[in-house]
C-alpha cells in the first residue's frame, strides 16, 4: 500500500518536483520511498509495507529495465500470478506483488488489468515506446488523479500532491462545485480544480507522444441471470464470504477489523474469526448522543467471538479535526461521517496496519432504505398527464411544512410520485436541489452554470444500466456513483491519513459481479432489504442482531450545528471572506442558518458550505501546509 505520483513528458521532466510531490503524501507511505527517473519520466512513491516488508521496495522493473512500475493497492492473487508468470519464464527478484505488474505488462500489455484481483493504482512506464499506462481498480478503491499539460501529464494519489506544482492552476471548476452542492462529493472524472481530473474506476489512460486517451475496462453487469434454489445461493455467497475475506487476511503486519454493529461488518469479523487461529481485533467507533450510537451491538459480536474488543468515543469538539479533515481530503467533501471514519481509524492504527471493513455491503446486496422506498412507489400508478400536477402540488406544500412535519413528508412524497423514476432518484440523493442551488447562487454564478444538470449524471448511469427493474437500476447507479464517489473516497482517506490499510472483502470483485446477477428480488423483498445476504450470514451472527433496525454510521450533526459548531458555521460563512467569492447569495447563507437555528434542520447543507469554504481558505486562498495540521486526541473507552 503506498502513494504514488509522477510525470512522464516528451521533453524536460522535473525529478525534483516528483520528490515533492512524493514527501506531500508521507502518511500514505510513512516505511520508505522509491523513484525512477530518465529522460523523460520521473516515478515516485511512498511506501506502507504490509506484504514482502523487507524486500517489497518501488519501482519495480522487468528484467532489462524497459518497464518501470509505481503501485498503490494490494493485490490478493498476487502467489497465483507468480507461479503463471514464472512458468512463462520470467524472472521475479522479489516475494511480493508489484513486480507481477511489470511482467505481466510485457505478457498482456494493457489486458495485464484482467488478470488483477486486488484495489489499485499504478502507473507503467515502458521506456522504449515512451509510454505510459496509467490505471485504477474496478470499483475505485484507490484514487488517481491526472493533469495534462502541453506535451506532459503528471499524476498522483492525491490532490495535495499535483498542487505542488508551480505551474499549475489552482481555478475552481465551477461545474465541479455545482455537482459537489449535489450530491455531497466532486463526481469523478471532475476534480474541484479546472484541467485536473479523476480515473474513474475501472478506467485505463494511455498517454503517449503526448496525447492521453482515456477507456473503460470493466463495468459490472446487472443483467439478471438464471439461478438455483435460494439454498444453493447461500451456500455459493458464503463461500466467496469466506474466500475473500480469507485473501485479505495475508499481511506481515498487524491485522485486525472495523466492526459496527451492522450486518456487513459482523459478517465480515465473523468469516474472519472461523478462519483466523488467533483472536480477531476489532474496533468500534460511538457517541454520546444514543441516536447513533452502536456500540452495543458491536459489543454483542465482539463478545460472541470473543474479539480484542477496541472502543472509542468521540468526545472532543468537532471544530478542532475541521482543519486536518480539509487538509486530507483535497477537495470539498461533505460526507459527516468521515468525523468517525477519520477517528476509528486513528485508534485502530495504535494496534494493527491493516483492517478489513464490511463496505460494499449495501450497495452489493440492495441493504439502504432507499431502495424498498423506491420499490414501493414503483408500484403507484400514476398517469403521466398528472405527474407535473403531483410535483407541483408536492414542492408546495413541503416547501411550506416544518421540517420533518407529516405535512412535510406528505409534501416530499407527492413531490418523488410525480417524478420518473430516474428523477425519483436523485431528488432522494440531493442535498441541494437544483431549486435550493438557485436561490443559493449569485446572478453571476446561475449565468456561468446555466444549463448545466447535475441530475444528468444519475440519468446517464441509469441510462447504461442492464438491470431489468428499477431496484435493481439503482443498486447499479449507486455501484457506479455514490460507491466510488463517497464511500470508498471516506475509507481511503480516512485510513490513509493514519498509515492504516483498508480492505473491503464485499467490494471484492467476483463478489460484486455475482451479487449484480441476482435478481431484485434476492435483494430487496417487500420492506426487507439484503434479504439473501442476511439468510447467508444468520447462523453466523448473534441473535437479535439480525433485524436491528438499520442505524447509518452518522455524527449528530444537526445538534452540533446548533451548539458548539454554531458560532464557528457562522463566521466561516457569513464573514468578508465567504461574502467576497460571490458564489453564494448572503442573505440565502443567512437564511440556512437562522432557520438551522429554528428547528428546519439544513444540516447537510450548512455542512457543506463550511467543507467548501474551509477547503477554498486552505488551498486556494494562501499556500496549503505540506503537512497536516494535528488533530485533537479523543477519549477511549
Amino acid at each position: 500500500m503506498c502513494g504514488i505520483a509522477g510525470s512522464v513528458s516528451t521533453g524536460f521532466v522535473d525529478s525534483e518536483l516528483v520528490r515533492r510531490m512524493c514527501d506531500t503524501i508521507v502518511h500514505r507511505g510513512p516505511d520508505g520511498a522509491g523513484y525512477h527517473d530518465d529522460e523523460h519520466a520521473a516515478l515516485g512513491m511512498r511506501r506502507l509495507a504490509i506484504i514482502d516488508v523487507a524486500g517489497g521496495q518501488q519501482p519495480v522493473y522487468n528484467e532489462d529495465r524497459t518497464v518501470a512500475v509505481v503501485f498503490n493497492g494490494e493485490l490478493y492473487n498476487f502467489g497465483e500470478l507468480q507461479a503463471h508468470l514464472r512458468a512463462r519464464g520470467h524472472h521475479l527478484a522479489g516475494t511480493g506483488d508489484s513486480e507481477c505488474l511489470a511482467h505481466l505488462y510485457e505478457e498482456y500489455g494493457d489486458e495485464l488489468v484482467h488478470h488483477l484481483r486486488g484495489m489499485f493504482a499504478f502507473a507503467i512506464w515502458d521506456r522504449p515506446r515512451g509510454r505510459l499506462l496509467l490505471a485504477r481498480d474496478r470499483l475505485g478503491k484507490k484514487p488517481l488523479y491526472w493533469r495534462a499539460d502541453g506535451g506532459s501529464l503528471s499524476f498522483a494519489s492525491e490532490l495535495k500532491s499535483l498542487v505542488q506544482d508551480p505551474s499549475m492552476s489552482r481555478e475552481l471548476d465551477l461545474v465541479a462545485l455545482h455537482h459537489y452542492l449535489t450530491y455531497q462529493y466532486v463526481p469523478a472524472p471532475w476534480s474541484i480544480y479546472q484541467g485536473v481530473q479523476k480515473l474513474p474506476p475501472g478506467h485505463l489512460l494511455v498517454w503517449q507522444n503526448g496525447v492521453a486517451d482515456v477507456r473503460p475496462y470493466w463495468r459490472a453487469d446487472f443483467t439478471p441471470r438464471a439461478v438455483g434454489s435460494e439454498e444453493e445461493l447461500v451456500e455459493e455467497l458464503r463461500a466467496l464470504l469466506l474466500d475473500a475475506t480469507k485473501v485479505r487476511m495475508v499481511s506481515e503486519r498487524p491485522l485486525g477489523a472495523f466492526l459496527s454493529g451492522g450486518i456487513d461488518s459482523s459478517a465480515i469479523v465473523a468469516a474472519m474469526a472461523m478462519q483466523s487461529t488467533e483472536r480477531v481485533k476489532t474496533f468500534s467507533i460511538g457517541f454520546e448522543d444514543s441516536r447513533f450510537d452502536e456500540r452495543e451491538y458491536a459489543r454483542m459480536v465482539a463478545r460472541h467471538y470473543n474479539t480484542d474488543h477496541h472502543e472509542l468515543v468521540v468526545t472532543p469538539s468537532a471544530a478542532d479535526l475541521l482543519p486536518t479533515l480539509a487538509w486530507h481530503f483535497d477537495e470539498p467533501f461533505a460526507d459527516s461521517s468521515a468525523i468517525p471514519s477519520f477517528y476509528v481509524a486513528q485508534m485502530s492504527r495504535e494496534h494493527v496496519t491493516v483492517v478489513l471493513t464490511g463496505d460494499g455491503g449495501d450497495e452489493g446486496f440492495g441493504g439502504y432504505r432507499r431502495y424498498a422506498f423506491m420499490a414501493t412507489a414503483g408500484r403507484v400508478p400514476v398517469p403521466a398527464f398528472a405527474r407535473r400536477t403531483l410535483e407541483r402540488l408536492g414542492a408546495g406544500l413541503a416547501a411550506r411544512s416544518r421540517a420533518r412535519s407529516p405535512l412535510e413528508r406528505v409534501g416530499r412524497g407527492l413531490n418523488l410520485l410525480g417524478q420518473p423514476a430516474h428523477r425519483r432518484y436523485a431528488r432522494l440523493m440531493s442535498y441541494f436541489t437544483p431549486e435550493q442551488k438557485h436561490a443559493l447562487y449569485t446572478d453571476a454564478l446561475r449565468s456561468q452554470l446555466a444549463g448545466i444538470d447535475s441530475y444528468q449524471l444519475l440519468d446517464d448511469a441509469f441510462a447504461a444500466s442492464h438491470a431489468d427493474s428499477t431496484v435493481g437500476r439503482v443498486i447499479d447507479v449507486d455501484v457506479n456513483t455514490y460507491l466510488p464517489g463517497d464511500l470508498m473516497v471516506k475509507a481511503d482517506i480516512s485510513t490513509m491519513a493514519n498509515s492504516l490499510e483498508a480492505r473491503s472483502p464485499l467490494l471484492d470483485h467476483k463478489v460484486i459481479e455475482w451479487a449484480a446477477g441476482l435478481p431484485t428480488n434476492l435483494k430487496v423483498r417487500g420492506s426487507e432489504t439484503k434479504y439473501l445476504l442476511k439468510r447467508a450470514v444468520a447462523d453466523w451472527l448473534p441473535p437479535g442482531l439480525l433485524n436491528r433496525p438499520k442505524m447509518g454510521f452518522g455524527v449528530p450533526l444537526a445538534s452540533w450545528l446548533r451548539t458548539e459548531l454554531r458560532d464557528l458555521s457562522r463566521d466561516v460563512l457569513t464573514d468578508a471572506t465567504a461574502r467576497g467569492r460571490g458564489l453564494f447569495r448572503p442573505e440565502s447563507v443567512a437564511a440556512l442558518l437562522d432557520q438551522h437555528d429554528a428547528g428546519i434542520d439544513h444540516s447537510t447543507r450548512i455542512w457543506a458550505l463550511m467543507q467548501f469554504e474551509l477547503w477554498h481558505r486552505m488551498y486556494v486562498d494562501g499556500t496549503p501546509p505540506t503537512s497536516r495540521p494535528t488533530a485533537v486526541p479523543v477519549t477511549t473507552a
